[in-house]
């Protein structure tokens, strides 16, 4: 086997790994509020995710072009560079899983990808069209999921608020659990699509892809791996945004899911990556807000918005580290 070969087969493996990590500490919150609700068992939830994660994965390719050819230059990353940013969002994932923190993979991996390629090619290799529809893709994920519960959870409390609470709660499980069906689908429709994009910019880097394109086999291989990572579940995540967070009803969970999916739906279509989890953070907040809002343990959002915000800077910093040291020792 040739070094080239060997090198390439490496960064595949690593960038399949991260893939997998994405489904075990990410698809949890996908499922959180309808398990904390009791509208689903966590086993039966998982099972959905798996199935719905993977084909919404197979549904589209918009997300994967913007994060393969328009966030960084792909000619400032190196094999070894890519092998060491896959690794440290790896190791920044698996650290955040084990303390129970909901951070965004989505974020963690551009922030390496830009660490890596910044390494290799400075600012020159930092698409600035791309990083605007990060841009967007992080003021609604911020803003449209939490007004978007804010105003159906109000709806809510007005159309439905003098119904008899047994059936309102039959009514209302049944409209969560298809909510949470939707939200694991555009988790796989938009962060699924993530790593198909660094996946065929691997493929270009090892020279074996003249011209960046996503083939049907990395949308199944990929698809597949977050899948696999889904069904390993991610307890102590769904404990942190299901039941620490706040105390969700079921109207809560659907109004949260409910507009959690149709902002990630809609940023999807125009290839607009966004993160998953600060999606429905910030929904479960408006849904909970549309009641009570002293219903929000504040201390508890306030230690999962600092892991937000020190995601980006250090996984930046730790790719950069990983590539430099990968480009000097395998150069």
């Amino acid at each position: 086997m040739s070094y080239l070969t060997f090198a390439l087969t490496i960064a595949l493996a690593t960038v399949l790994l991260a893939e997998f990590v994405n489904g075990w500490t990410d698809a949890p919150n996908v499922i959180a509020t309808v398990v904390s609700t009791g509208g689903l068992s966590p086993r039966t939830a998982i099972g959905m995710a798996v199935v719905l994660n993977t084909l919404g994965a197979m549904a589209g390719t918009e997300v994967a072009a913007t994060v393969g050819k328009g966030i960084v230059a792909p000619v400032a990353l190196t094999l070894p560079a890519i092998t060491g940013a896959m690794l440290s969002i790896i190791a920044w994932g698996t650290f955040a899983a084990r303390a129970g923190l909901p951070v965004s993979k989505s974020h963690a991996l551009l922030a390496g990808l830009a660490g890596a390629a910044f390494q290799g090619g400075g600012w020159d290799a930092l698409y600035w069209d791309g990083w605007m529809k990060v841009g967007i893709g992080l003021l609604c994920s911020l803003g449209l999921g939490f007004a978007g519960a804010l105003v159906i959870g109000k709806l809510i409390i007005a159309l439905a608020g003098r119904a008899s609470p047994t059936r309102a709660r039959k009514r209302f499980d049944y409209l969560q659990i298809a909510a949470a069906a939707f939200m694991a689908f555009n988790h796989g429709l938009n962060d699924g699509q993530k790593f198909m994009g660094v996946f065929a910019l691997t493929m270009m880097a090892g020279g074996t892809m003249q011209v960046f394109e996503i083939p049907f086999w990395i949308v199944i291989i990929c698809a597949l791996t977050m899948g696999l990572g889904t069904s390993c579940g991610g307890w102590r995540i769904i404990q942190t945004i299901g039941m620490k967070l706040t105390r969700l009803t079921a109207w809560q969970g659907f109004a949260a899911q409910f507009s959690a999916s149709c902002t990630i739906f809609g940023a999807s279509i125009f290839g607009i990556p966004l993160s998953t989890t600060h999606t429905i953070t910030t929904a479960i907040v408006g849904a909970t807000a549309s009641r009570r809002a002293a219903d929000i343990r504040w201390g508890v959002l306030r230690r999962v918005v600092l892991a937000w915000v020190v995601t980006f800077p250090v996984c930046a910093v730790l790719a950069y580290v990983a590539a430099l040291a990968a480009n000097t020792l395998f150069r």
